[in-house]
């Protein structure tokens, strides 16, 4: 294979495993959660490396079957994922289209620091995903999944869930 072709291949695998939805939130691709880290040829394999969004995340095995499973439709014979864990995948990896996304779907982006703190002690300005006021207060610190807070809008009266920093 020429290494024209092979950049070709490889580019074209970066888009097929960037544009397979998140099975939790489907309105995110992977691209836009940036959790594709890099994608390589290892002889005849193109290898992906994912970041799950944290350890415990339940759907990092469908994320990588979906992602198999898209570059095998696409042509690509010899698939390998690899999970990468360091460097972690951190909320400031969400595009901003993939942020915008997560607003106009009902979920109010992360905002504000990261780290061990930031997943119990947040106590920044969360705004409403759907009527954009401020005037709002955590309900749960868990909701709809685990990456998320329960949160509710007092101009609203509107319940939504946080993406929480991480």
């Amino acid at each position: 294979m020429t290494p024209a072709a092979d950049t070709s291949d490889i580019e074209r695998a970066r888009r097929i495993a960037g544009d397979v939805p998140d099975p939790e939130i489907p309105v995110l691709t992977l691209a836009d959660l940036g959790v594709v880290r890099a994608i390589r040829r290892e002889g005849d394999t193109i290898v992906v490396d994912l970041s799950p969004t944290y350890i415990g995340c339940p759907a990092v095995l469908a994320i990588e079957l979906a992602v198999e499973a898209a570059l095998r439709e696409a042509g690509f014979a010899h698939v390998r994922i690899a999970r990468v864990l360091s460097p972690a995948w951190s909320t400031d990896d969400i595009s901003a289209e993939g942020r915008e996304k997560l607003r106009a779907y009902g979920i109010a982006p992360p905002v504000g620091r990261q780290g061990k703190g930031a997943l119990l002690f947040d106590d920044d300005t969360i705004a409403c995903p759907r009527c954009g006021s401020t005037r709002t207060h955590k309900i749960s610190e868990f909701g709809s999944t685990a990456c998320k807070a329960l949160w509710k809008c007092d101009a609203c009266a509107e319940p939504f869930d946080y993406f929480k920093c991480i």
